[in-house]
């Protein structure tokens, strides 16, 4: 579910900086989600060399465990994006803001 997960927000993000016009990082986002992509790939090949053919039927509770983690991992992407946003300013919005007061 974790990989499910993050790669629909890699492709998602991705798709969205290919065609968005602004520059609102949103290369960084999408990298950083390809990377926790690539992380829980390799998680999973390493769980099923383990496992074997119990892989494929995990338990309810594990699928609610991972999907959970998942929709955690998004949204800590999420928050660490719009701290570099807001750091890095792109658009210069608050700093014109902070300036003019």
């Amino acid at each position: 579910m974790t990989l499910l997960i993050c790669s629909i927000a890699a492709i998602t993000s991705s798709i969205i900086w290919y065609v968005s016009k602004r520059d609102l990082k949103l290369g960084t986002l999408s990298l950083m989600f390809w990377g926790a992509s690539l992380m829980w790939l390799v998680d999973s090949v390493a769980e099923y060399i383990e496992l074997g053919a119990d892989f494929f039927s995990p338990s309810t509770a594990d699928m609610v465990n991972d999907a959970f983690l998942g929709v955690c991992v998004v949204a800590l992407g999420l928050i660490i994006w719009l701290v570099i946003l807001v750091v890095k300013d792109p658009s210069g919005k608050i700093k014109a803001s902070l300036s003019s007061k």
